[in-house]
């Protein structure tokens, strides 16, 4: 049960959200490949484990007869002997009750994991984790491509590397955009525009935001699709909105 049950469960779950669609809630999609090879290959091995008689696992080829080579003729040899056991049966004590409290907190993550539906980040998670900074890995490569003028593909964790970043902001003044992310509070007028930009999975998920300028700004934590256009205000780059539409949760919510 704490071994072969709960890792064939987490790999069970595994390939259920790969199979819905949903995996990507926790990992990056280009890394599912892997996620899904492994889970199959612990699926295999649980299955080939009930080839095993049981107590294999504790059987380790020794021969352990009564005979131990020790001779107990003695009374006080006995004692001896006696006292020596109930050292030993304490001392066996504690990994037993390591295994049952290790067992139990196991057997409670995987419960959770199977009970309680998939779900995104909030957007309360991600303003803990913004310090105002971009997204690393993102930087001068965005800087370079964004100056020619090919935005198209660009997203919240992109944009957001312009606008810290950004030598001449002058260049990306009138360049369109079309935003999905999540409204967080800003310092002044308008909102700022967040996501969550992910490298490998969930643990690593960075928070990225861009300054919107809007007459109104939506309910923190609120889905919204901005479109606009990027304007340089006094050397510091924010997304002019002409819309601002609410929006459902997308299906798949970060960026990577």
């Amino acid at each position: 049960m704490l071994g072969v049950g709960l890792a064939a469960g987490l790999a069970a779950v595994t390939l259920m959200l790969a199979a819905t669609g949903r995996i990507g809630l926790y990992i990056n999609p280009e890394s599912s490949w892997f996620a899904v090879s492994m889970a199959i290959v612990v699926l295999v091995g649980a299955v080939a484990s009930f080839a095993l008689p049981l107590g294999a696992e504790a059987d380790h080829g020794h021969d352990h007869g009564h005979d131990h080579g020790h001779r107990h003729d003695h009374g006080d040899e006995d004692d001896d002997h006696d006292h020596g056991d109930h050292g030993h049966s304490g001392a066996a004590r504690l990994p037993a009750l390591a295994g049952a409290v290790g067992g139990a907190l196991a057997t409670g993550i995987v419960a959770t994991i199977l009970v309680v539906p998939p779900a995104t980040l909030s957007a309360e998670l991600a303003m803990s984790r913004d310090t105002g900074a971009p997204p690393l890995f993102q930087g001068a490569d965005d800087i370079a491509l964004a100056a020619t003028g090919d935005t198209s593909s660009f997203g919240i964790g992109e944009w957001a590397s312009v606008f810290a970043t950004a030598t001449n902001p002058e260049a990306f003044d009138g360049d369109p955009v079309t935003l999905t992310g999540f409204v967080t509070p800003a310092d002044g007028d308008g909102f700022m525009l967040g996501r969550l930009v992910i490298t490998h999975c969930v643990i690593d998920a960075q928070a990225a935001s861009i300054p919107i300028a809007a007459d109104d700004a939506p309910a923190t934590g609120q889905w919204v699709t901005v479109t606009g256009t990027v304007r340089d205000v006094d050397g510091r780059l924010q997304v002019r909105a002409t819309s601002v539409q609410s929006v459902d949760v997308p299906k798949d919510p970060y960026e990577y």
